[in-house]
């Protein structure tokens, strides 16, 4: 294991003067600079999509993170038991702080930005990523379904624990908002947006604050989604770490529409992303996969402080619109 990098590092045609151990990562300072040797869980056609998306962001003026090819020009590289990594630039920087507001204008700024400059590489995407398009609407079927077992399973136990108990009290009121999110989400016409690309997994820790300025990261999971998933993810998140303060949700709602306009029907994808209730889905997931003979103090805790603040999210909510 120790000589496991250094394996797979002879693949590339540079010199490897150190290497560090991250998490999950190897930090490697090299002849061509410091890189990240990164795990990529995909294929290698798609590394080599995701690759050369980010070559062209780059040749177009987006500084974004590079992928180094290997000698055979692949890439990514195997080890001895077939895990693919692949070779990235180290980006330095502090994490986006979710309690400043400069911090996630900053961030939003530029993901506003990638999304702009994403629309000119999604002209002719490969079958591979078309096939995810419709994933991010069927997610939304899929997490009311849980939610539905979950109230089953829950109705089911004759002995309710806490969490039981304060589920039961407060699911009637989120599974009506997962049930109206996935109506519109099922109105929406997703084929405009087929042929959009998005980071896939935007929040505060893949955006770094750098002396060059904002810098977008950990393109592993970039696919084929209407862009405005990775806003909603964002705004979602920001918001939840700071109570849905409305005005901190127009100040980026407006910091994003000012750099890049959103469409009537980029709105409506927004809206139901934001309606649909998954704090409640991730909290009450984590308390459905976990013993049930000892119920973890955090979800409850969670479901609690998630009910107190909701009467702010439902106000965020209907005055949403009125931001844009």
């Amino acid at each position: 294991m120790y000589n496991q990098p250094e394996a797979i590092l002879e693949q590339y045609d540079l010199e490897i003067r150190q290497i560090t151990k991250g998490r999950g990562t190897y930090i490697c300072d090299s002849s061509q600079g410091m890189k990240l040797l990164v795990p990529f869980r995909g294929s290698a056609e798609r590394a080599l999509f995701v690759r050369n998306v980010l070559q062209s962001l780059y040749d177009h003026g987006f500084c974004v993170e590079q992928i180094s090819l290997t000698k055979d020009g692949a890439a990514v590289a195997e080890d001895e038991n077939g895990t693919r990594y692949w070779l990235k630039d180290f980006v330095s920087g502090n994490e986006c702080s979710t309690g400043r507001q400069q911090d996630m204008a900053g961030a939003i700024a530029e993901l506003a930005g990638l999304h702009s400059a994403l629309s000119s590489c999604g002209d002719s995407l490969p079958e591979f990523m078309q096939s995810e398009s419709h994933e991010s609407k069927s997610r939304s079927k899929r997490h009311y379904r849980e939610l539905v077992r979950m109230k089953n399973y829950v109705q089911s136990r004759k002995s309710k624990n806490e969490f039981d108990r304060c589920f039961q009290k407060v699911y009637p009121h989120f599974i009506l908002q997962a049930g109206q999110a996935v109506e519109m989400l099922s109105q929406i016409d997703f084929q405009k947006h087929r042929q959009e690309l998005c980071h896939g997994d935007f929040n505060q820790h893949n955006v770094l604050r750098s002396p060059e300025g904002f810098r977008i990261i950990n393109f592993e999971n970039m696919c084929c989604q209407p862009q405005i998933w990775d806003l909603s993810n964002f705004i979602r998140k920001m918001m939840e770490k700071n109570n849905w303060d409305p005005s901190l949700g127009r100040y980026l709602l407006e910091t994003y529409d000012r750099r890049r306009p959103l469409s009537e029907s980029e709105k409506k994808i927004l809206y139901s992303a934001l309606l649909f209730p998954e704090k409640f889905w991730k909290i009450t997931n984590h308390y459905g996969n976990s013993h049930k003979a000892w119920v973890s103090q955090r979800d409850i805790e969670k479901l609690n402080r998630l009910v107190e603040v909701e009467p702010a999210r439902e106000r965020f909510l209907e005055n949403l619109f009125s931001f844009l």
